[in-house]
């Protein structure tokens, strides 16, 4: 006998209950289902009696490409039907589907993900000829609402339709020949006995041709090898990767399409109440529901407003010609009732996509109910990865099993307490629901020894650790891999290295630090932007040199990182061009350089003699960034002196007169750059007459300064007041102070230099209601309406 197709959508209750139906009218010997041929084995665990929605999560590594992929099931899907009726109508069932680590799935994240944009052009026809906005309109129009009677011969024509205008990719021509031979296997083993298969609409038309009269020859003609029991073979992931099959709960959220959720119905809460009392239930139910939500968050809905909503919804789905109420009646009908101001955007449901921000309270509110908030929980005997047994283990033994309202003050200097924080700081990089650190070092050189765990909702935290068992069997392992991975996806963007870097350290560094550093090192020498490439610099430079609670310092596993990171950034630093304006993290990254030549010579390919020539033709380079120009010069000076070095004794003084040449705006950035760098070299002798060239000794740069902007106009001060504003910022309070003081000094002034520092007013605003003034007298003085004494 001939194979019976069902082409379904996934997760619709109407091919759920067609699916149902068929098997208890046609009895079949087998049973076969779109889903991984890996599961066969270990179908009486999906059957254990877990709370739906469950998925099969499937993950696969090696040294190229690593994968995960979901087939998430719940009560209405038909191939959960199909798995529970054909067991229990004593038929053989068998997941027919490639392994999801195969390169059928590239690029899918979701097993079951639909086809329709491929099929877009068919699905647009048929809703102009239907009058409905979307798809999923034309789907409950054609299918969930009308009579089951003829529903099976509806789907054929629908998916011969719309598959006849869509071309199958690379994927899934493998994965449907894939399927054909295992249909043809079941045809030999059932003998006299029908065989149900039951996939996707997109596939059935393709299966039904494979395995047509003529199709079948010698080993089925697919390229795909039986078994010694007639079966197809499941391939097998190649011996130097890591890949595997566990279930794990899913939930309504997740199953949703306003949530992003790329297969099947949207609206899943809505759909189960569908599934279990029907389309009349349902929309009462939602509509009672909606209303509740909306009270609960105080929006104002009245039972005038329910008996509105209820007389819409009952009209449109007359109007339509719909036998029962379909979803987007009921939710038309809630629209008109309840929103009664003018919507800036269409209605979610007239599309497919993600629910925006900024959608109306109601909108929200409807979407929300129509989802449901249901998440699965998997039977007490379902198997895990080992990655689960191990994570209870570490946290029952370091006394972190305290459940959900534990918190945790940990001293780092404590053996035990650094011990717990690595693995609170493991299962936070894989991303494991828990407790959430609220105080700890930001930073490698934060000397703060200390950290504060707080409890937070752990929902999905079961689902969550069986997703991370994809990285490895123990929690170290596999955090190493997710940072490693991290790392390798960060170096595209360079904005996460130096995070990643230091979370390394806080996981503790153990066998994989050096991959992990030898990554960061790589990416380093490639990296084409200066602020993250300096932030790693600096993360890196500051454990070497200062960390005491991690064993990072003065270890050799940075070297790497440093050296590379300090030669790109000097190669980098030398090329750069740019406009006006101060660039703080390229400043930053000067910093680390400067600290790096300065603190860890022993590391570092490039001499200082070399950074200190590099920074002098930066320094007087007339086409580099001028804040950067600034910093040069600062790192030139803290470099200190260069034999044969003919730039080595250059006066800020000097160099703030050629500048200022060319306008206070110019000015002031060039003063960043230079204050970010060489603030101590240049003004911290201000007041003493040591003769070093920045005090009283010599023509102090403080000075030059002040008779520079004094002899500014007022209109040029104004307008070059924020940058210089912006450049004195680098001083702190007690370095402002003594230029306070020292300018005091300058005009024979006594008292206190704070009288210069503290005011209750912006300084940018005092100087515009001078600039006002100053316009105010003239234009009284041009009229001749000067105030008299």
């Amino acid at each position: 006998m001939s194979a019976v197709f069902l082409g379904v959508r996934h997760h619709s209750p109407a091919c759920a209950r067609l699916v149902e139906r068929t098997i208890a009218e046609l009895r079949p010997a087998q049973v076969l289902i779109e889903g991984p041929a890996e599961m066969n084995g270990r179908l009486d665990e999906l059957l254990l009696g877990h709370e739906l929605p469950v998925a099969v999560f499937s993950h696969y590594r090696d040294g190229q490409r690593a994968a995960t992929s979901w087939a998430p099931l719940c009560d209405y899907s038909p191939e959960w039907v199909a798995l529970r009726a054909g067991r229990a109508a004593g038929a053989e069932v068998r997941f027919i589907d490639l392994p999801a680590w195969h390169p059928a799935f590239a690029e899918r994240t979701n097993r079951y993900a639909d086809a329709e944009a491929r099929y877009a052009e068919a699905t647009e026809r048929l809703c102009r000829h239907f009058a409905v906005d979307s798809s999923d309109a034309l789907w409950d129009r054609l299918f969930e609402v009308e009579p089951d009677g003829g529903l099976a011969e509806r789907l054929d024509a629908y998916f011969a339709l719309v598959r006849g205008d869509a071309e199958a990719d690379a994927g899934d021509r493998a994965r449907e020949t894939y399927m054909a031979a295992w249909v043809r296997a079941a045809v030999d083993a059932a003998g006299d006995r029908p065989v149900l298969v039951v996939t996707g609409g997109f596939h059935q038309p393709a299966l039904r041709a494979l395995t047509g009269p003529g199709e079948r020859s010698g080993a089925d003609g697919d390229g795909w090898e039986r078994g010694a029991d007639g079966w197809p073979l499941v391939p097998a992931p190649p011996d130097d990767a890591m890949a595997g099959s566990f279930l794990v709960p899913y939930s309504f959220r997740k199953l949703d399409a306003f949530a992003g959720y790329q297969s099947g119905m949207p609206s899943p809460g809505y759909y189960q109440q569908v599934w279990e009392s029907g389309p009349e239930a349902a929309a009462d139910g939602l509509l009672r529901m909606v209303v509740e939500r909306l009270r609960e968050r105080k929006f104002p809905v009245s039972t005038a407003d329910l008996i509105a909503a209820r007389s819409l919804a009952q009209g449109l789905t007359a109007l339509r010609g719909h036998p029962s109420p379909a979803r987007i009646d009921v939710l038309d009908g809630l629209a008109g009732a309840l929103i009664t101001d003018d919507l800036d955007r269409p209605l979610p449901w007239t599309s497919r996509g993600t629910l925006t921000t900024g959608s109306h309270p109601a909108v929200v509110e409807m979407v929300a109910a129509c989802g449901g908030d249901r998440t699965g929980r998997l039977h007490p005997d379902t198997p895990a990865p080992p990655l689960v047994h191990d994570v209870a283990a570490q946290l029952a033994g370091l006394g972190l099993d305290g459940g959900p309202e534990a918190t945790y003050r940990l001293d780092l200097t404590d053996a035990a307490d650094l011990e717990r924080s690595r693995v609170l700081h493991r299962l936070r990089v894989l991303g494991i629901p828990g407790p959430v650190r609220t105080a700890g070092p930001a930073h490698g050189v934060d000397p703060v020894f200390t950290e504060r765990w707080e409890a937070q909702p752990v929902v999905g935290r079961e689902a969550a650790l069986v997703e991370a068992g994809a990285y490895g069997a123990t929690l170290a392992e596999a955090a190493a891999v997710a940072l490693t991975g991290r790392t390798q996806a960060a170096a595209a963007e360079a904005d996460d290295l130096a995070g990643a870097l230091f979370d390394a350290v806080l996981c503790g560094m153990g066998g994989f630090s050096e991959q992990l550093l030898g990554d960061l090192a790589s990416f380093a020498r490639e990296l084409k932007v200066t602020g993250p490439l300096g932030d790693i610099l600096a993360t890196a430079l500051g454990l070497w040199r200062h960390d005491r609670v991690f064993g990072m310092a003065r270890g050799p596993l940075l070297a790497s990182v440093i050296d590379g990171a300090t030669e790109r950034l000097l190669w980098l630093l030398e090329g750069a061009r740019g406009s006006s304006g101060v660039d703080f993290p390229r400043l930053r990254a000067v910093v680390a350089v400067r600290d790096a030549v300065l603190h860890a010579p022993e590391l570092l390919s490039v001499t200082r003699e070399t950074a200190a020539g590099i920074a002098l033709r930066i320094a007087g380079d007339p086409e580099a960034p001028i804040d950067l120009r600034g910093a040069a010069f600062g790192l030139h000076r803290s470099l200190g002196q260069v034999p044969g070095d003919p730039g080595a004794s250059g006066d800020p003084a000097e160099a703030v007169r050629t500048v200022a040449k060319a306008g206070t705006d110019a000015l002031g950035d060039w003063l960043a750059g230079l204050f970010a760098l060489a603030r101590d070299e240049v003004t911290g002798a201000v007041g003493n007459d040591d003769g070093d060239g920045t005090g009283g000794g010599a023509e102090s740069l403080i000075d030059v300064l002040d008779s520079l902007v004094r002899a500014l106009s007022d209109d040029e001060f104004l307008s070059g007041l924020p940058a210089l504003r912006q450049a004195f910022a680098f001083f702190p309070p007690r370095e402002r102070d003594r230029i306070a003081g020292r300018l005091l000094e300058r005009r024979g002034v006594r008292g206190s230099s704070r009288s210069l520092l503290r005011t209750t007013a912006d300084p940018l605003l005092i100087a515009r209601a001078r600039a006002l003034e100053a316009s105010v007298s003239r234009l009284l003085a041009r009229y001749e309406l000067e105030p008299t004494p």
